[in-house]
Formats: structure tokens, sequence, C-alpha cells
């Protein structure tokens, strides 16, 4: 529960679904979690039910060992900024709070993204824009931001969410994963760029994850039970993943457990990305 005791972290995106599992998860292991969010009222939600957990779970350790639990106190270091990651002085406001709150930024999660998928030949300028604005701009912003500071004290871990379609192709989905495969590339240009200084820049990989936009997509098929089946079908284990586990990882690079391991990507998928066909 201290894997991350005294580190401070900011997460894009972290109102719902991956971001916020991740911010559970830092907060968790001890992280001091600032939820950078583009809808302040579900990033504010979020705050108040880690503020919660971390409670009751410190509750729990102080019941039973006398401790102050896994946090190093009773209550979680948690704050909700709004945050446009499309916008690179918003998300430097983001983290001037973060570390005005907090102290020096040790962690970044980019985590804040949406799906745009459409048809090449059809597909509108506003609809290339909007994809990349969130879904690479929004990356480089956060990491123009906290990078300085890194730089500067020479220590540091980004973790940015990718995806599978960072280096797999399903017809249908573009542009998504063209901005994708920036994200890899970014994250591996600027992993080699600042090793020297002791800043790692890594990524995740996550395949099918269930979180709300996995549920609506299945909830806007003709028939959503066997659009949910097909996915499943698909998957080697026979299940997608949950954001908790995608979080998990994102706890190990973030921690100090990965020193060694910089200008990567862990794919997180149960495996179907190495299969050759169905």
């Amino acid at each position: 529960m201290n894997r991350l005791a005294g580190k401070v972290a900011l997460i894009t995106g972290a109102g719902r679904g991956i971001g916020a599992a991740i911010a559970h998860a830092f907060a968790r292991e001890g992280a001091a979690v600032v939820l950078a969010e583009l809808d302040l009222e579900t990033a504010q939600r979020t705050a108040r039910e880690i503020e919660a957990a971390v409670v009751d779970a410190n509750r729990g350790t102080s019941d039973t060992s006398g401790g102050s639990g896994g946090s190093g106190g009773s209550a979680a270091r948690v704050l909700a900024v709004r945050t446009d990651v499309t916008q690179s002085a918003s998300v430097q406001h983001a983290v001037d709070e973060a570390q005005r709150a907090f102290g020096p930024l040790d962690v970044l999660v980019n985590n804040a993204g949406i799906n745009v998928f459409c048809d090449p030949l059809t597909m509108t300028d506003d609809d290339w824009r909007r994809c990349f604005a969130v879904d690479l701009d929004g990356v480089w912003n956060g990491c123009r931001a906290a990078l300085p500071g890194m730089v500067e004290r020479g220590r540091g871990s980004i973790v940015n969410i990718a995806s599978t379609h960072s280096f797999k192709i399903i017809p249908g989905c573009f542009p998504y994963p063209v901005a994708k495969h920036g994200v890899i590339g970014l994250t591996r240009a600027l992993g080699i760029e600042y090793a020297p200084r002791h800043v790692r820049v890594n990524a995740i990989a996550p395949g099918y994850i269930e979180t709300q936009l996995t549920r609506d997509w299945w909830d806007n098929q003709p028939d959503p039970a066997a659009a949910q089946q097909a996915t499943l079908d698909l998957q080697p284990m026979k299940r997608i993943g949950r954001p908790d586990e995608v979080a998990m990882t994102a706890v190990f690079l973030a921690s100090d457990e990965a020193p060694f391991i910089n200008a990567s990507c862990i794919t997180v998928d149960g495996g179907r990305s190495a299969l050759y066909h169905d």
C-alpha cells in the first residue's frame, strides 16, 4: 500500500473509466492525486469516492494493526481541476495547481482520449482535428507542461495511455489509430530525449476494456447482447479487461519498481493482439 508513497501524480481524463481507476489505485498506493478532467463535476465525484475509500482503508488498517494506513494519514490527498487537454494553458494550469497543492509533480498520466471513427474519404476536417486535438496534442500538452519541472529535478515518470490501435488496424476506425500510433512515437522520442535526466516516458496499450465507452458501443448496436458476446468471443481469455487491471500497470510504471523501463509500451489486452487470425 506504499508503492507511490510521497509522490504527486496528475492524471488527465480521471473522472471515469480507466482514468478514475488509475486515480483510485494511485491514492491507495499513497500518492497525492490530481484529477485533471474536462467535466469538473465528474472529477469531483470521483475525488469524493477516493477520499471515502482511503478513509475506510485507513480505518480498517488502524483497527487491525494500530497503524495509520497505507497512504500515511487519515485522509486522501486528492484534488479535482477542470482541464481541457486540447488547450496548453489549461494543462499548464492543472500542473500549477497540483504543485501549489501538493508540491513538485513526480508522475503524469496522459489518459484523456476520445474515439473518432470515420470513413477516411467522408471524414470532415473537424473530425480529423477533434481526434488529434485530444488523442495526440493532448498528450503532448501534458508532457510539455510536466517535463520542465521533472527535468530540473532530475526525476519523473510519464505514462501515456495509448491503445492496441497504436499497432493494430481495425477497418472503420480511422483516424483514431493514426493518432494512437503518434502517441507511441511521442513516447519513444521523449523517453530517449530525457533519459539522461532520469525522466522516464512509457506507454500502456489497453485492448478491449470494460469502460462506459465500451458499454455505450454495445448498447448502440442493433442487438447489444450479441455485440457483447461477439466481442468476448474474440478474446483469448473469453473476457475483456477491467479498468483496474490497466491501473495497476500504471502503478508499476509510475513507481520506483520500474527504474530501467523507458521509451517502452506495455500491452494489456489478454493476448488478443498476439493472434494471427480468429
